[in-house]
């Protein structure tokens, strides 16, 4: 089975900066800012929803394709996932823009100041969801706003089954669109605030959401999982991670659980965990991409954590 991941590809270069913004700003000059911070570390990731999801599904095992449109840059990301033989054919190199990219300064308060480039992510309507055969299953997760519109239309009119993930993209749509996003898909998935203000958005509560798809799921960080469903709401206890070093790309990783559960027809708690689990692995790596395991070492984790073995 085949899985058509819609989304973003992406670098993240992350910077940190040893002190403290504040002690680098003056409240009373903000109208005229014009600072300059030193960050002797910093990395490069592989990044993106699309690219996460991407990567996660194949650890397990999956068969991702992973369709987005990245810019001239792109080499250093495609010999990645050679490596990792993810597909390359539906990712669309449009020569004259730059792949999308974060730019993320951190200092010791953990705050944040981000830019973040869009790139080629504004063309992800040239890609179309019609022209890719043998698809079973995709996720419209967060692209340029056309190309999320466009392929979640082309994934109903095709009848393949599919996820909205809205996520970061949510502002990009009105009420009406993220309805029709809705009606449209099979599951829908977003983290506790996100369905907050998908409720406030849309004007529709919670039981108005899952009345309309198969499942309606919210995560919920270290409280683990709520699915909900039009028969039954099943609340999945977390996986336990033995560390914690960096919560980017846990959300993503979730994804990838969820698609291969409900690809694998598993019953909601078991989807649920592998999600879960999927999220607590990845929390222990840096970066969205470093995690490495294989299906076997999964399950193994699997029985260990919830006390019974996944059925292949």
């Amino acid at each position: 089975m085949s899985a058509l991941i819609c989304g973003s590809l992406a670098y993240d270069t992350i910077m940190v900066f040893p002190d403290q913004f504040k002690n680098h700003i003056l409240p009373d000059k903000v109208h005229i800012l014009n600072v300059s911070f030193l960050v002797p570390r910093m990395r490069r990731e592989f990044g993106g929803c699309a690219g996460n999801i991407a990567y996660n599904l194949k650890l397990l095992g999956g068969d991702p394709i992973p369709m987005a449109t990245v810019g001239q840059d792109f080499g250093p990301y495609r010999e990645w996932f050679e490596e990792h033989e993810i597909r390359l054919d539906q990712i669309k190199v449009i020569d004259e823009l730059f792949t999308p990219q974060a730019f993320i300064t951190t200092d010791h308060d953990n705050n944040q100041i981000t830019a973040f480039h869009p790139g080629a992510m504004m063309r992800s309507y040239e890609n179309h969801v019609k022209d890719v055969a043998g698809v079973t299953f995709g996720i419209v997760s967060p692209d340029g706003r056309e190309g999320m519109l466009q392929n979640a239309k082309e994934f109903a009119e095709g009848g393949i089954p599919f996820i909205f993930d809205p996520g970061q993209a949510m502002p990009l749509f009105n009420g009406e669109e993220l309805r029709g996003f809705i009606e449209q898909a099979d599951y829908v998935t977003v983290n506790d605030y996100e369905s907050n203000l998908l409720q406030e958005r849309t004007g529709w509560c919670e039981n108005e959401i899952v009345k309309r798809v198969k499942a309606y799921i919210t995560t919920q960080g270290p409280k683990g999982a709520t699915i909900h469903t039009p028969e039954q709401t099943y609340n999945v206890p977390p996986a336990h991670e033995r560390r914690i070093t960096d919560p980017t790309g846990c959300g993503d990783a979730f994804r990838a659980g969820l698609i291969f559960g409900i690809e694998k027809g598993y019953d909601w708690m078991t989807i649920g965990r592998i999600g879960n689990l999927m999220g607590a692995l990845k929390v222990e790596h840096p970066g969205t991409q470093n995690q490495r395991f294989d299906y076997d070492e999964f399950a193994e984790q699997f029985r260990q954590q919830f006390g019974y073995a996944l059925q292949d």
